[in-house]
């Protein structure tokens, strides 16, 4: 029998650890100490800002009405800063669209600048971040419990154990949480569990441009299935709808420029193999020209650089084992994300069987010279979209984003997309790639986020928060999970720890009414007036044989949209006024037995609607086209 001893100084305890200086961890930590109490901020990393001070300077934001309290201090702090003409250094201010803008806050910014603004606001409190802090993780090892708490933490290392009444677990990871022994899931639902349409596999909803739109072969050696499939991709999948482990791609949100001045070119990457780019390859010689990244515009000539079209800065498959891995583990699956990344752009830079003006497009960008200056200008956090998932007092879900189920304790308000990204790479029935797993459709309008979808259930634990790895769904936390949002879900946190170290009881019991009352007093919003839009048709509750669009199949890229309402289903699909002649779908009726049979077409009804759109009937006899 092993016994490990842990030799560690036991410190004074404060009211409230936070562990992760992500923008979650960094507002709980200022309205902990805004309403008069004690805080520790610990982050494992060397830096603080989490996402929004690692390249995702082009914010998420949906409806931008929704975001108050600190979230929108840090934006108006950002419009401050740009208004400062020595902020302009690459670019003038006028020519910034961003900048220009007669809106009070500011949404896009320089890493550098967020990181700058954030620390700013902690110090103006009084709060020194401790940075390099790693949760010792070792089966529960790093959590001390005493019945259903927690009373203190131990960091990696034989270090510090901190003491404190309550913890908030502010991490992209959820580590407190799961060295605590709170419940949590990986990966996703089927679509029976929460009853959510989009839930599970889905082949069928991925009708974006994040897809491959020509026919590529996904074997080594073309047209041979027995020399084995080309990396990362998959012979086969789950059913449609059914619960799986897959996590949706992450990627490195890369700050780029064309400005030579400050423009660092893309190497080979060390280990750098073609071989491991065949996939990208064969996309452009099928004939698909698009540009696989997404360079949006972020001031003085920057970008925050996301993934496009069908190969591109995801590294799709590459990091299931990412939520629960350890540390080491975990900066493998980084490491191989940045090798991936860099190789891509030097890839489609240098490559001769890319087009000559193609590599001369991207040669034009590279990594900017005066960003993560400490790290070779990489950015020091990879996009952690999504991770372990706590199952909580109350699990959010797709119904609740689209208001189909009631919130009556809302903490703060969601309004983006339930958006994910490709999940996993198979092969078709007929024999090509295809990825899996992008969805990207409206809520419908902003919706509120429940306080107990950020506590654990009081038998798991009384005196822990979860405003990032909260109890959601794959669905729902698509949605959620903008950076934005997690501004807003962390102060909600820290009001409530507060709360409940002055009420003497636990997270669970702090009365909501109080709650809301601080909430609102602190400038945060918890409702909104939801345009009301007739629900779709159920389709099962439609006579006949009912064929939807999310169960036909499609060709070209279409735009999934619920704008115009009636609608079956949850919503509809459009052509985006591109590609006439190219696109089509097919509805492919199961008919219970030979027989004469009527055929309707159900369709959204606008001025902008074409009037002479094909249909061709296929039948026992033949076909019919009618317009």
């Amino acid at each position: 029998m092993n016994t490990i001893l842990y030799a560690c100084l036991l410190l004074a305890g404060e009211d409230v650890v936070v562990y992760g200086a992500t923008p979650a961890g960094i507002a709980a930590a200022l309205q902990v100490k805004r309403m008069g109490h004690s805080v520790l901020l610990l982050e494992p990393t060397a830096h603080v800002g989490g996402l929004t001070a690692s390249g995702l300077g082009f914010t998420d934001s949906g409806d931008k009405a929704v975001v108050g309290g600190i979230s929108r201090e840090f934006y108006r702090a950002i419009k401050k800063h740009y208004e400062q003409p020595a902020a302009w250094t690459f670019e003038k201010r006028d020519d910034n669209r961003s900048a220009r803008s007669n809106e009070d806050a500011m949404w896009t910014f320089e890493p550098k600048v967020a990181e700058a603004t954030l620390l700013a606001m902690l110090r103006a409190a009084g709060i020194e971040p401790r940075l390099n802090q790693r949760l010792l993780r070792d089966k529960g090892a790093g959590v001390v419990r005493k019945g259903a708490g927690i009373t203190s933490i131990r960091l990696e290392g034989g270090g510090s154990v901190l003491s404190a009444k309550v913890f908030i677990d502010a991490t992209y990871e959820g580590d407190l949480m799961a060295e605590a022994g709170v419940p949590y899931h990986v990966g996703r639902e089927s679509a029976s569990e929460f009853n959510e349409s989009l839930a599970g596999v889905q082949r069928r909803l991925n009708v974006h441009s994040h897809r491959f739109i020509h026919h590529v072969d996904p074997y080594k050696i073309k047209g041979n299935p027995r020399s084995g499939l080309l990396p990362g991709i998959e012979a086969t999948l789950p059913p449609e709808g059914s619960a799986d482990k897959r996590v949706q791609a992450y990627c490195y949100r890369l700050c780029m420029t064309q400005v030579k001045a400050n423009k660092v070119d893309w190497p080979m990457p060390e280990g750098y193999q073609e071989s491991d780019y065949e996939l990208l390859l064969r996309t452009i010689e099928s004939g698909d020209q698009r540009m696989p990244f997404k360079p949006d515009m972020m001031p003085n000539g920057k970008t925050d650089t996301n993934n496009n079209c069908a190969v591109s800065t995801d590294y799709i498959g590459q990091n299931y084992d990412y939520p629960e891995a350890s540390y080491a583990r975990r900066r493998e699956i980084e490491r191989a994300h940045e090798r991936y990344q860099t190789g891509l752009f030097y890839t489609l830079s240098h490559n001769p069987r890319i087009p000559e003006s193609f590599r001369a497009r991207v040669a034009e960008w590279g990594l900017s010279r005066d960003e993560f200056v400490g790290t070779g200008h990489w950015p020091h956090q990879i996009y952690v979209r999504e991770a372990r998932r706590m199952r909580g007092a109350l699990v959010q879900t797709e119904r609740h984003c689209r208001a189909l189920d009631p919130i009556n304790d809302s903490v703060g308000m969601g309004s983006y997309n339930m958006d994910s990204h490709n999940c996993a790479r198979y092969v078709t029935a007929e024999g090509f790639v295809q990825n899996e797993g992008d969805i990207q459709v409206s809520p419908g309008g902003a919706y509120s986020i429940s306080y107990r979808a950020l506590t654990p259930k009081a038998s798991d634990c009384v005196n822990l928060l979860v405003p990032v790895c909260l109890s959601s769904t794959h669905m729902a936390y698509g949605s959620i999970r903008m950076e934005p949002v997690f501004f807003v879900l962390g102060q909600s946190a820290g009001t409530a720890a507060a709360m409940a170290i002055e009420a003497n009881t636990s997270v669970q019991e702090v009365p909501y009414e109080a709650l809301k009352s601080r909430l609102l007093k602190d400038g945060q919003v918890l409702s909104y007036k939801r345009e009301k839009r007739l629900s779709g048709l159920d389709p099962a509750r439609i006579p006949g044989i009912v064929v939807d669009d999310e169960s036909a199949t499609s060709v070209g890229i279409w735009t999934a949209s619920n704008a115009n309402p009636p609608f079956v289903g949850n919503g509809y699909r459009h052509d985006g006024n591109e590609g006439k002649g190219d696109k089509k779908y097919t509805f492919t009726a199961m008919l219970p037995a030979e027989g004469m049979y009527s055929v309707a077409v159900f369709y959204s009804t606008n001025a902008n609607r074409a009037t002479n759109v094909p249909v061709v009937v296929t039948h026992a006899g033949g076909e019919a086209r009618v317009v």
